[in-house]
């Protein structure tokens, strides 16, 4: 399975059960990811969408390979040390980055 399919199978997950997001403002993050290229998350009225390359303005951009971002998505990465040691790269508000990291968190 692609780290793209897990995306989309969390999305899908977030979606069936939308407790956590409900109330999330609209907003868009994009992963450009070192291999697969860049994917873009939006929360919009209550909902996940995925949709692949960057066709919206993003507030947040993460850029990480496509095994770190596979293990963000699982919680199982640790962002701090990934974003100290330059295997993660934030563009924009870093606030949002950790907003969207206690979001999968929650979806575990």
């Amino acid at each position: 399975m692609t780290v793209k399919d897990e995306l989309y199978q969390l999305a899908d997950k977030m979606n069936a059960d939308p407790v956590h997001i409900k109330d999330e403002k609209n907003r868009v993050f994009q992963v450009d990811l070192l291999e697969s290229g860049p994917i873009q998350i939006l929360l919009m009225e209550g909902k996940v969408i995925v949709e692949e390359g960057a066709p919206h303005e993003p507030e947040v951009t993460l850029k990480l390979s496509d095994k770190n971002f596979s293990k963000l998505l699982k919680d199982d990465l640790n962002t701090t040390m990934a974003f100290m040691t330059g295997s993660l790269k934030v563009d924009g508000k870093m606030g949002l980055a950790l907003k969207l990291q206690e979001i999968v968190k929650k979806y575990q």
